[in-house]
């Protein structure tokens, strides 16, 4: 298995990813858990999850980014790191905010 998304690969401490708004609806879940690594590997590991949705991929690639409530803003994502117990928020853009 890839370690990406191999949660036994941090001991056993996923990260959680928490969809918002039109991602949710995209993935069909609120959340879901996945190996820790860098945001690219994190993404990659989220996206690996939903391979079979257009939808899912569309609307990850405009989302804003929280890594333990922090906004990633225009950092690379395989420079950010994601430490096992992290929380990574997926946000897209909504009308009004």
């Amino acid at each position: 298995m890839d370690p990406v998304g191999d949660i036994s690969a941090t001991d056993g401490v996923p990260v959680q990813v928490r969809y918002w708004a039109a991602i949710r609806a995209a993935a069909g879940v609120p959340a879901e858990q996945v190996g820790a690594g860098s945001l690219e590997q994190v993404l990659a590991s989220a996206r690996a999850l939903h391979v079979d949705s257009a939808r899912f991929a569309s609307v990850l690639s405009v989302c804003s980014v929280l890594v333990d409530e922090q906004p990633v803003g225009t950092r690379a994502p395989a420079e950010v790191a994601v430490p096992p117990g992290a929380t990574v928020d997926l946000l897209p853009p909504f009308a009004g905010g």
